[in-house]
Order: structure tokens, then C-alpha cells, then sequence
């Protein structure tokens, strides 16, 4: 897929690396829609941004937990960007610690609802635009290395980012061949404002490249995935090698 002129939503992309990929596409040539929900401000400054770099660019806020707002969401994206849509970014997530004893179904179903049930949703409303699209439509899905590895202080963080992997094969499977679906797995890309020095020096240590990410690798990944018609179902891993550790 060349992508320019095409038309993209991203979702939570009003922050961190969301923000970072709906900025990449519009430099690679996209049209972008933004959903956000909390971060109206981080929302329009993503906005300036793309129109700075002349691309067309709408704002489509939504709370995600809800399925039926989920499901909704790429009809009204589609409609602000001229009626198409030829690419979807699942990336609106959050990364909540809660060690094992402080679980509660409120906060297991928090997670679940807005890192994997909502990325379904979001895919099943996008699916009349994506299978008009000329080429084939393109998912990816923002997974996580803790759905690869079981984190014992983010329990429902890793078992949704595990369910996004297979949701990832599952969705390949059922669209194929006219829509592909793949995943991305970062590692430390953007590590929680509130760790120190010493926490992010452990990081680095125990990251085989000998650095943290940048969100110009998952943008950059995401971009492949988005232009290569022959990889679906797949889950790529970009950790600078923690994985393997």
C-alpha cells in the first residue's frame, strides 16, 4: 500500500506513542483521524501538527469502554475524512500496576473493556470502509511485550495484551485475503513518568541493544505494516531485544 492519500484513524491518539503514530502517517502521506478521550489538549496539538504537514485531519473523541461508542467509532472517523477509510491503528490503551492482591473486577474489566474488547469493536465498524479499500485494507493492533511475557504487577495489563496478540490471528484469519491484521509488541519506549534514574538504568541494562525505545521505532514499524501486503496475522516484536533476554 502507498500511503499517500490514504486515510487513517489512530486511536488514543492525543498522547505518547498514539500521538507519535498518527503524526508519522500523516508524514508518510495520510489523511489521519484522531480519536482521543481524555486528552483533548494532546488531541489538537496531534491536529496542528498534521495540518502543518498538509494533510487533511479530524478530531473523533469517543470513550472506547463502551463497545457500542467502540463500534461507532470508524463511521464517524470515515465520514470526517471524506467517506474512506484504508487503515486502522488500535492504539488507545492503559498500563494500570496492580499487584496480584489488589485486583478487583472493577479494575480487571477497566483494562479488559478499553485494551481488548474496544479494540474489536473498533475493527468490526471499520470493516465496511476497510474492505473498499483499494489494495486491501490494513489493522494493526498495539500490543504489548507483557501479553508475550506475564507481568506479576500488571496482571490484567498482560493477559489484555495477550488477548490482543490472538485477536490479532484471529482477525487475520477472518479477513483475509482483503484486510491484513498484524500487531506490534513494544518494549520500553516511553517508561512511566514517575520512574527514576535508577529504575530506567535497570531498563537499559537488561535491554540487549543498550537503550530505550523511541516512539520513532514503533512508527516506524507501524509504517511496514501498514505498506506490506504479504505479512498478516503476525505479532513484531520492537523491544531492542528484551524478549530474548
Amino acid at each position: 500500500m502507498d500511503l499517500r492519500g490514504r486515510a487513517a484513524l489512530v486511536t488514543g491518539a492525543g498522547r505518547r506513542v498514539g500521538q507519535a503514530i498518527a503524526i508519522g502517517l500523516a508524514d508518510a502521506g495520510c489523511d489521519v483521524a484522531i480519536h482521543f478521550h481524555g486528552s483533548s489538549d494532546g488531541a489538537e496539538e496531534t491536529a496542528r501538527q498534521i495540518r502543518e504537514r498538509g494533510r487533511r485531519v479530524a478530531l473523533v473523541p469517543g470513550d472506547l469502554s463502551d463497545a457500542n461508542a467502540a463500534r461507532a467509532l470508524a463511521p464517524a472517523a470515515a465520514k470526517a475524512l471524506g467517506g474512506r477509510l484504508d487503515a486502522l491503528v488500535n492504539s488507545a490503551s492503559i498500563m494500570v500496576r496492580q499487584p496480584i492482591d489488589e485486583v478487583t473486577p472493577e479494575s480487571w474489566d477497566t483494562t479488559l473493556d478499553l485494551n481488548l474488547r474496544a479494540y474489536f469493536f473498533v475493527a468490526q465498524g471499520a470493516l465496511p470502509y476497510l474492505r473498499k479499500a483499494d489494495g486491501g485494507g490494513r489493522i494493526v493492533n498495539i500490543a504489548d511485550l507483557a501479553g508475550l511475557q506475564g507481568w506479576s504487577n500488571y496482571i490484567p495489563h498482560a493477559v489484555s495484551k495477550g488477548g490482543v496478540v490472538i485477536l490479532t490471528k484471529s482477525l487475520a484469519r477472518a479477513l483475509a485475503p482483503g484486510i491484513t491484521v498484524n500487531a506490534i509488541a513494544p518494549g520500553a519506549v516511553l517508561l512511566p513518568e514517575s520512574w527514576d534514574d535508577a529504575a530506567r538504568g535497570r531498563i537499559v541494562a537488561s535491554t540487549p541493544v543498550g537503550r530505550l525505545g523511541s516512539p520513532a521505532d514503533v512508527v516506524g514499524a507501524v509504517v511496514y505494516l501498514l505498506e506490506n501486503d504479504y505479512v498478516t496475522g503476525t505479532t513484531l516484536v520492537v523491544d531492542g531485544g528484551r524478549f530474548i533476554q
